[in-house]
C-alpha cells in the first residue's frame, strides 16, 4: 500500500493510495492512533472515490462519529483505466434500459464479474487498510447505493468482517440469491418514482435479505433524488451498530 498524497483540513485527514493497481482513499481523524470502526464507501455508476457526496458523507462519518473511511475507485471509474468487459456491459445496460428492454441476463453477468474480481479487490483493501496502526482490526460497515449496492451485496454476503450495511437504489435481478444469505443489520434505501429500478424489484431485494434487523427507506423522487436526512439517519444506524 503506497500513499501518493495527504492533505488535512477541520481534523480530518485524507490520504490517497495506491494497492497494486486499486486507487483509493482513507479518511480518518487527524493524529488518530488505534483501532477504530471502518466504514467503506462504494460509488455510483459514472462516479469515483472523491465523487462531492462520497467526501462529505466521509467527512462526515470521521468528524462526528470518529470512524475510518475508505473508498476505491470501481473498474472504468475514477483513476482506473477502462476495464473492457465492465465497460461493454455498463454500454449495454444503457442502451437496454433506455429502449424498455429485459435487464437481468445482463445484470447476472455483471454480477459474475463483482465476485470474479471486485469482492476480492475490496477484501484486499480491507486487509491493507486494517493493518495501519490508525485504523486497527475493528468493525466494519458497508455503504453504497445504485451500483454501491450491486457491488455491496455479493461483498456483504462473502466478507465476514462487516457488521452492517446501508444498501439501496437497486433490484432483485440477479441478487436475491446472494441476498438471503445476508443477515447483518440493514438500513435499505428505495426512491419511489425511481426510473431506472422498478418499485417492485427494489422491494423484492428487500425482502430477499435474511437480516432479522432491516429498515426500508422509502422517499418519494427520481434514481438521484435521495433526500440529505438520510445521511443522518446512516451516520446514526452506524454509529448505534458499530460504535
Amino acid at each position: 500500500m503506497r500513499f501518493t498524497s495527504e492533505t488535512s483540513s477541520d481534523g480530518v485527514l485524507e490520504q490517497l493510495f495506491l494497492l497494486g493497481d486499486i486507487p483509493g482513499v482513507l479518511w480518518t481523524a487527524r493524529g488518530a492512533d488505534g483501532t477504530r470502526p471502518l466504514i467503506a464507501l462504494g460509488h455510483g455508476g459514472g462516479q469515483h472515490k472523491k465523487a462531492p457526496d462520497i467526501v462529505d458523507r466521509a467527512r462526515r462519518f470521521v468528524a462526528e462519529c470518529g470512524f475510518a473511511v475508505v473508498a476505491v475507485d470501481a473498474p472504468s471509474h475514477g483513476d482506473r483505466p477502462e476495464h473492457e468487459e465492465f465497460t461493454r456491459i455498463a454500454t449495454e445496460y444503457e442502451a437496454r434500459l433506455g429502449a424498455g428492454e429485459g435487464l437481468a441476463p445482463l445484470i447476472a453477468g455483471f454480477q459474475a464479474l463483482v465476485v470474479r474480481q471486485i469482492v476480492p479487490e475490496w477484501q484486499t483493501v480491507l486487509n491493507a487498510v486494517q493493518k495501519l496502526s490508525h485504523v486497527g482490526i475493528g468493525p466494519v460497515g458497508y455503504w453504497g447505493v445504485s451500483l454501491g449496492c450491486v457491488i455491496g451485496v455479493p461483498l456483504i454476503a462473502a466478507e465476514p468482517r462487516i457488521r452492517a450495511g446501508v444498501l439501496g437504489l437497486a433490484g432483485d435481478e440477479a441478487s436475491a440469491e446472494t441476498a438471503a444469505r445476508i443477515t447483518v443489520p440493514l438500513e435499505f434505501l428505495v426512491q419511489w418514482d425511481d426510473e431506472r429500478v422498478p418499485r417492485t424489484q427494489s422491494l423484492a431485494l428487500f425482502d430477499a435479505f435474511a437480516s432479522t434487523e432491516k429498515t426500508l427507506h422509502a422517499n418519494p423522487g427520481s434514481h438521484g433524488d435521495v433526500p440529505a436526512f438520510e445521511t443522518d439517519s446512516t451516520l446514526r444506524f452506524f454509529a448505534r451498530q458499530l460504535g
